[in-house]
């Protein structure tokens, strides 16, 4: 699981981010409690608008592609 998500970050949310000069790094998948932990970089890491690109771009992405994830945070 923890390759499939990485893999959907890595194709389909990192390329976003980056144009806007930001970044996302995968960290770690808790199966019990479907979260997913991301380490925002670039612009993205200071930016006031991180938590809306996690809960509408990137936690909507990943819910989309996997059910199971349950939300995402920002380590």
């Amino acid at each position: 699981m923890k390759e499939k998500i990485q893999k959907v970050i890595e194709e389909k949310i990192r390329p976003y981010l980056e144009a806007d000069g930001g970044g996302i790094e995968f960290v770690d998948y808790d199966e019990k409690s479907g979260t997913v932990k991301v380490r925002l970089q670039g612009a993205c890491a200071g930016c006031p608008g991180a938590r809306m690109t996690l809960s509408m771009g990137v936690e909507a992405a990943l819910k989309e592609e996997f059910p199971e994830v349950q939300k995402v945070v920002a380590v």
